[in-house]
C-alpha cells in the first residue's frame, strides 16, 4: 500500500517586509547599467540587515524584495536600518537620481511551499509598501498594535486606504517628531538616540540685545530692576522731547528710594532664623 501524503496546505502567521525601488523604470532608462549595479549593493546591504534581524530573503522580483521575520519588532527595526543604510550610501555617492525604497510591513497569515510564502500576508505588505513615500516605511495595523509601545519612533495613522485587490485596512507610516520619517530621521533604540538628540532648550536662537538686557534686568532684585526700567523711559522721553532738566530729580529719587529700601528692608536670613 502506497503510503498516504498530506496534501493540506502549510500556513503560518509571520511579519512580512516587501520593498522595492522607487521610479526604477525611469532610472533603468536613465541609466541602465548603473542602476543596476547600485540595485545589486542595496540588495546585499538589504541582505545583511535582514540576516542581522534573524528574518530570511523570500524572494527577489524585479526590483523587489519580500522577506520574513518571526518578530515584528525585529521587522521594523529591520526596516528602519535598511533606510538609514540606504541614505548613508546615497549621500557617499550623490547621483542625479539616487534609488529611493519604499518598504511595506504586514503581519498576517502566509501559505508556504517550501521556501515560498504566498497569500493575503504577502499581498498586504505589497499593497502598503506602494502607500508608502519613497525611503518611507508603512505598517499594518497589525503590525502597530506590536510595537507602537516598542519603537521610539512615530506613527501617523493613513486610516484605511484602498488597495488594489484588497479590502481597505488601516495603515500607519512611520514619522519622528510630528514629520514623515525619512531616511536618516529613525531612532532605532530610545535610550542610546534620545541621548544623542539635542534637546530643545540646546536649540534656542542666538540672544539679541533685547533679549540680553531682559536677561540681565531679571537677575537683579524686582525693586531695582523696577527702577531702572522707570529710568530708562524717563531718559527716552528726554531725549526724543529735548529737556535737559527735568528728569534729573524724579530719576535720582527713584533709585534714592530703591537703595534705601534694599538696605532697610534686606535683613541677613540669620538675623531672621534667631528671632524665631
Amino acid at each position: 500500500m502506497a503510503p498516504m501524503t498530506d496534501d493540506k496546505v502549510k500556513r503560518r502567521l509571520t511579519t512580512v517586509l516587501c520593498a522595492d525601488v522607487y521610479g526604477y523604470s525611469r532610472l533603468m532608462e536613465a541609466d541602465e547599467t548603473g542602476t543596476l549595479e547600485t540595485l545589486r549593493r542595496y540588495r546585499t546591504a538589504i541582505a545583511r540587515l535582514v540576516e542581522r534581524h534573524d528574518g530570511r530573503i523570500v524572494n527577489t522580483w524585479g526590483d523587489a524584495v519580500i522577506a520574513e521575520f518571526a518578530s515584528v519588532v525585529e521587522a521594523v527595526q529591520c526596516a528602519v536600518e535598511i533606510q538609514q543604510e540606504i541614505a548613508s550610501q546615497a549621500s557617499n555617492a550623490p547621483q542625479a537620481s539616487p534609488m529611493q525604497f519604499r518598504i511595506g510591513i504586514n503581519l498576517g497569515d502566509v501559505m508556504v511551499d517550501g521556501s515560498d510564502i504566498y497569500g493575503d500576508g504577502v499581498n498586504i505588505a505589497s499593497r502598503l509598501q506602494e502607500l508608502a513615500e519613497p525611503g518611507g516605511v508603512v505598517i499594518s495595523s497589525s503590525v502597530y498594535d506590536q510595537v507602537h509601545n516598542k519603537l521610539s519612533v512615530g506613527f501617523d495613522c493613513l486610516g484605511q486606504r484602498p488597495m488594489k485587490n484588497i479590502a481597505p485596512l488601516t495603515s500607519y507610516r512611520l514619522t519622528l517628531g510630528g514629520q514623515t520619517a525619512v531616511p536618516g530621521s529613525f531612532p532605532i533604540e530610545a535610550s542610546a538616540e534620545r541621548s544623542r538628540a539635542p534637546r530643545m532648550d540646546d536649540r534656542r536662537e542666538p540672544s539679541s540685545a533685547p533679549n540680553v538686557v531682559s536677561d540681565w534686568l531679571a537677575k537683579l532684585p524686582r525693586p531695582l530692576a523696577a527702577a531702572l526700567t522707570v529710568s530708562a523711559f524717563l531718559i527716552l522721553i528726554n531725549l526724543f522731547t529735548g529737556s535737559k532738566i527735568w528728569f534729573h530729580w524724579p530719576v535720582a529719587a527713584i533709585l534714592f528710594g530703591v537703595v534705601l529700601r534694599m538696605a532697610l528692608g534686606h535683613r541677613p536670613e540669620s538675623d531672621s532664623r534667631t528671632e524665631r
